[in-house]
């Protein structure tokens, strides 16, 4: 299986979780104490290390840091809206479709010209 799509699978699953421990919690838990949410959302987050470091591992192997880390924030984003409009209910907005541009010029600059 090539790098990319190695790293790529693994930083989404990682992702998955990410985004629910960072978020999940203002609609779970939000009548309960915040260091209730804090727990909960760490023991989500250890899931999420347990797949972004090998991804960043394999990742590193071929890529750069900065194209990793634009990579992870392309995904991130990719996860963050399906999870922002279907779990917590959020309306789509045009907004999402300019942040998702910008973080392709992103993309273009860090990818362009030199070989992986």
């Amino acid at each position: 299986m090539p790098v990319i799509l190695r790293t790529s699978l693994l930083l989404i699953a990682s992702n998955l979780f990410m985004t629910f421990a960072w978020y999940a919690h203002l609609k779970n838990f939000n009548t309960r104490p915040w260091y209730v949410a804090a727990l909960v959302s760490w023991g989500i987050a250890l899931f999420e290390y347990l797949l972004q470091v090998p991804a960043n591992r394999i990742g590193y192997t071929t890529y750069s840091l900065g194209q990793l880390k634009i990579l992870q924030e392309v995904i991130a984003i990719g996860v963050f809206i399906p999870f922002a409009f279907f779990y917590m209910k959020q309306p789509l907005k045009l907004d999402f479709l300019y942040a998702a541009i910008c973080l392709m010029g992103a993309v273009f600059f860090m990818f362009r010209g030199t070989p992986a």
